[in-house]
């Protein structure tokens, strides 16, 4: 019985890929915003997610749900992760835009890219380097980003377009 349940289990996998690549894209950006957040401001205090799950009465991969959206964070839950982390609630709710405004979507997108990159090793690698450097330095580095950016988004223009019509 048992090897035909592991069987089941593995031949199932492609499927259960599928569903997540599916429950990804039905993530809210508001609670992938807002689970990103907790990852960088726990990142901030340098609290691993095993101190944080012990501080708010939770697992570790319970705090990795929060972190990805996949979880949605309660109000109550909020709470109790601002507590541990010694923040005001409000902080995971920064570069939120107003939901009046009518940009909110795409704004939301926008930052989501942003914060996900800068909460990777590599985009925390890069932040911590760029800071090592002296200002003036710091500024002809992100003026060497900004010329090859230029340079490659000249590479991508179809051919026929111009910079004049």
């Amino acid at each position: 019985m048992k090897r035909y349940v592991a069987a089941q289990v593995r031949t199932s996998r492609p499927a259960q890929a599928k569903q997540s690549d599916v429950a990804r894209e039905l993530v809210h950006p508001v609670d992938r915003h807002v689970g990103q957040q907790i990852r960088i401001r726990r990142m901030q205090s340098n609290v691993s997610l095993g101190d944080l799950g012990a501080g708010i009465g939770v697992s570790l991969q319970q705090v990795q749900k929060y972190e990805s959206g996949k979880n949605r964070v309660s109000a109550s839950m909020l709470y109790e992760l601002a507590n541990c982390l010694k923040i005001p609630v409000s902080r995971f709710f920064e570069g939120l835009p107003d939901p009046e405004t009518t940009q909110g979507q795409q704004f939301i997108t926008e930052i989501d890219e942003k914060i996900a990159y800068i909460s990777t090793a590599e985009g925390r690698r890069l932040i911590d380097d760029v800071l090592l450097l002296s200002p003036r330095v710091r500024s002809r580095v992100v003026a060497l980003v900004s010329s090859i950016v230029d340079e490659e988004m000249e590479e991508q223009k179809p051919v026929g377009s111009s910079a004049g019509s």
